[in-house]
């Protein structure tokens, strides 16, 4: 699980439906990546970093 990246979308008021709308990538896709289970490419991290503010190598950290 990566908390972190789950964490910093909600503290983004986010779901991961509307994460997953504004990385224009499917609900279950994300779901796998907030779970751990899916890596993700290098530019979602980018926008997720973006999304977020936090820097990807911490939103990246699976606990």
């Amino acid at each position: 699980m990566r908390e972190n990246l789950k964490k910093a979308r909600q503290k983004a008021g986010m779901t991961q439906r509307q994460m997953a709308d504004r990385l224009k990538i499917s609900l279950r896709y994300y779901q796998n990546i907030e779970a751990g289970s899916r890596k993700g490419d290098f530019a979602l991290w980018d926008e997720l970093e973006d999304l977020t503010g936090i820097h990807q190598r911490k939103l990246r950290e699976s606990s």
